[in-house]
């Protein structure tokens, strides 16, 4: 029975995934890491087919295997996280919730340029 619920919730996040990769209002890497991780739990077979697709190769295949993305995956998914996050840090009222968010956008900032390693565009397609 989990088996079942793991690949469905890791087919939404793949569509999602997917739709985010077309229109930036989605995130497309977090979906299409909640997809794998649920592939892998569902079946070998799905997953898989998964890690084989072109979405995932170009857009998870470094990140899982060396933890390192390129600058511009980096600069991509920064820039349209803190882009979304300036909607409720500025229509917000509440102070509490203005401060987690600017302490969210820094703590990412953070994560990402050093916790991540930054490769050449070249090598991630090795």
């Amino acid at each position: 029975m989990m088996k079942i619920v793991y690949a469905l919730i890791g087919t939404l996040s793949l569509i999602l995934g997917i739709i985010g990769a077309f229109f930036p209002i989605l995130p497309t890497v977090p979906f299409l890491l909640l997809t794998s991780v649920c592939y892998a739990k569902a079946s070998k077979r799905l997953h898989d087919y998964f890690i084989s697709t072109k979405i995932y190769k170009k857009h998870l295949e470094s990140f899982v295997e060396s933890r390192s993305m390129t600058l511009k995956t980096k600069l991509c998914t920064l820039g349209f996280a803190s882009f979304m996050l300036m909607f409720p840090l500025f229509l917000l009222d509440n102070l509490h919730a203005r401060v987690f968010i600017v302490f969210l956008i820094i703590f990412k900032y953070y994560y990402f340029f050093f916790r991540i390693k930054t490769i050449k565009e070249e090598s991630s397609k090795i």
